[in-house]
């Protein structure tokens, strides 16, 4: 997710970004240095030095060791926005100094492709150019939403966050259809993957909602009607929604955790 928000960022071409990065890996480091020219160090409190946004950009149970590394370096005046999955606010800001101004987000990664939306949730101390800069880190990824109530992260992380990969099964399982329908395996993969894609960026571009673009491709008596009636007989919806609430119930539970 980190190198997808370099790439949106230095693609913007905004001559008022001034990107430092961290890793403590010396290949990672290389690599981003050849990819984007960007600056790169060992060490979370140089890159951290004067920015105006801090990103955490790690893996949710590297945030303590991230911010103890930041240590006393974190000015009053710089935003920390965290992209790190199940990480409350509370969680991070227990380990600043108090009055640290805070944004929680969940990216997707679709982001990878500038095709991303990013949900935000700013902490009691952001004030309106915090919520700006954020805004305008995300927005290289993708579209921006906000939310105020911190406590809908986890079902906004089982809708778009873990969203993908439900969409990937689909995928998956239209070609294996395919396949027991007597189809050539790299026919019906191809078929099910940029009909997945086409769908997409039909829904992206249309005004209509979901539900008006599947009754417009549904004609009475049709071959369309017979899959869905199938789906709704195999309560495709519901079973849906158990996924999405078992996501939810983990990012709570992982929320807990780092509390």
């Amino acid at each position: 997710m980190a190198t997808a928000l370099i790439s949106g960022l230095v693609k913007s071409g905004d001559p008022g970004l001034n990107i430092r990065v961290a890793d403590p890996s010396k290949d990672a480091r290389a690599r981003l240095q050849s990819m984007f020219s960007v600056f790169t160090c060992g060490k979370a409190a140089q890159a951290a030095e004067g920015a105006d946004v801090i990103v955490l950009a790690v893996k949710p149970q590297v945030v303590p060791e991230v911010l103890a590394a930041l240590g006393g370096n974190v000015e009053p005046g710089q935003l920390i926005l965290s992209i790190a999955a199940g990480t409350t606010i509370n969680a991070i800001s227990g380990r600043l100094t108090p009055g640290q101004a805070i944004i929680r987000s969940m990216p997707n990664t679709p982001a990878l492709v500038g095709k991303g939306i990013s949900v935000l949730c700013a902490g009691a101390h952001c004030r309106a150019h915090h919520r700006e800069q954020a805004a305008r880190v995300l927005r290289a990824a993708g579209e921006v939403i906000w939310l105020e109530d911190e406590s809908l992260m986890d079902a906004v992380t089982a809708i778009s966050g873990s969203g993908p990969a439900y969409f990937f099964l689909l995928a998956e399982a239209l070609a294996s259809a395919g396949v027991r329908l007597g189809l050539p395996q790299d026919v019906s993969r191809r078929l099910a993957e940029q009909t997945c894609a086409g769908a997409g960026a039909m829904i992206s571009k249309s005004d209509a909602d979901a539900a008006e673009l599947r009754r417009r491709v549904t004609s009475p008596g049709g071959t369309t009607e017979a899959a869905l009636a199938a789906l709704t007989r195999g309560k495709f919806a519901e079973l849906v929604f158990k996924a999405a609430a078992a996501a939810e119930k983990r990012g709570s539970e992982l929320s807990q955790a780092m509390d």
